[in-house]
């Protein structure tokens, strides 16, 4: 092949890469449906990854479950896919454990002081929960929820 024909091949093929992308921003340009995300965006997270709103009111006297507090208060780091759950499984897994044992719900071993032990003093990466990031009678339920009444 002569230094000619390798150069208009190359021009062919960029024209073919720049007409493609075109193409490709083109289609993915669409108006979003009424009520739903753009097309082409992403899905919606799963139903088990959406954190529980908090409920307007005292937070010394919460009306709401240990298992709404959790998923409030502690779902961001401690849901699928979590900073704290990837690094409780690969900690499990060490022990011999399976991978279901990094997330905290699954936890059978865990009782209610150790829980706001770790809260409150911190553990590894985890860092401490002040009283204002979440109060004593919200960990007290968490704690409840996570140690299963230990």
């Amino acid at each position: 092949m002569r230094v000619g024909q390798a150069a208009s091949l190359m021009v062919l093929m960029a024209i073919g890469i720049v007409v493609t992308a075109c193409d490709v921003v083109a289609s993915e340009n669409q108006p979003a449906p009424a009520g739903g995300p753009p097309a082409g965006g992403p899905p919606p997270p799963p139903p088990h990854t959406m954190r529980a709103e908090m409920v307007e009111g005292d937070r010394l006297s919460s009306g709401m479950s240990g298992e709404a507090l959790y998923s409030n208060r502690c779902g961001a780091c401690h849901f699928d896919f979590g900073m704290g759950t990837n690094l409780v499984t690969k900690q499990q897994l060490a022990f011999g454990n399976p991978p279901a044992m990094g997330l905290l719900t699954n936890r059978e071993d865990l009782t209610a002081d150790y829980v706001k032990a770790v809260v409150r003093m911190g553990k590894g990466a985890m860092p401490r929960q002040t009283r204002v990031d979440i109060t004593d009678a919200e960990l007290e339920k968490v704690a409840a929820y996570l140690g299963k009444g230990k």
